[in-house]
């Protein structure tokens, strides 16, 4: 059962999708095959990116009105408790889309790595192609001179790493003190996903880099067609 439904339900339509992305939209190169499946993903979970995105703007707005009743009721430990359960009613944060994303997007890496680890050329690709997806010969995995089914790849789990680490800096590019932790944070989660990503084969960086990118187009989007009212645009 568990072995039908990871193979028939999970593993042969995305491996049918890719090969067919392959053939007709990506000039069969498998990684621009790759960057195309990542973005059509992406797509079809903008809904749960748009509610992730959503979320975090409430969470912002929600920690300034925390900051704002903290200081209005801080004598009053009482009041202080009954305003923080209306604000977060007030809100109504859930986190259930950013996880659910996060679980696909984990899922689709574990299958892509089946993908290459199985082999996409002679009888293996005959087994899983469905009858309408036509045969597209031996398959080109070399991107812009990297080989996306090979492990051990500095330049591109490095690409990937450091795109993380300006993107947390960006993110908190207005924070004035940075507490030990943070910092910490800052370095170590950059390093580790280079470590992690250097050990698998390089078409995990080419899904990460691209699931990342259009994350932050997304986000970009939000910034400027939301903007989160702060404080001191209140004032002015």
């Amino acid at each position: 059962m568990l072995s039908y439904i990871w193979i028939t339900l999970l593993y042969q339509p995305l491996f049918n999708a890719l090969i067919w992305i392959y053939a007709n939209l990506a000039d069969k190169n498998m990684g621009w095959a790759v960057i195309w499946l990542t973005i059509f993903l992406r797509f079809a979970m903008l809904p749960l990116t748009i509610i992730s995105e959503r979320n975090a703007y409430k969470e912002v707005a929600a920690e300034e009105q925390a900051e704002k009743s903290a200081v209005a009721f801080k004598h009053d430990a009482v009041a202080q408790k009954e305003m923080m359960r209306q604000i977060m009613r007030k809100n109504r944060i859930n986190p259930w889309a950013k996880v659910v994303t996060l679980a696909i997007q984990v899922l689709v890496l574990v299958l892509l790595y089946q993908v290459f680890v199985r082999g996409i050329s002679g009888e293996k690709m005959f087994k899983m192609l469905y009858p309408s997806i036509d045969f597209p010969g031996k398959i080109n995995n070399i991107f812009y001179g990297f080989d996306i089914g090979k492990a051990h790849d500095a330049f591109w789990a490095g690409v990937v790493a450091s795109y993380l680490f300006l993107s947390i800096l960006i993110e908190n590019r207005k924070r004035k003190k940075w507490a030990g932790s943070e910092v910490t944070f800052l370095v170590i989660f950059p390093v580790f996903t280079f470590g992690i990503l250097y050990f698998l084969p390089m078409v995990k960086s080419l899904f990460i880099l691209t699931s990342m990118i259009f994350s932050d187009i997304i986000t970009a989007i939000r910034v400027v067609l939301f903007p989160l009212k702060t404080a001191q645009n209140d004032k002015k």
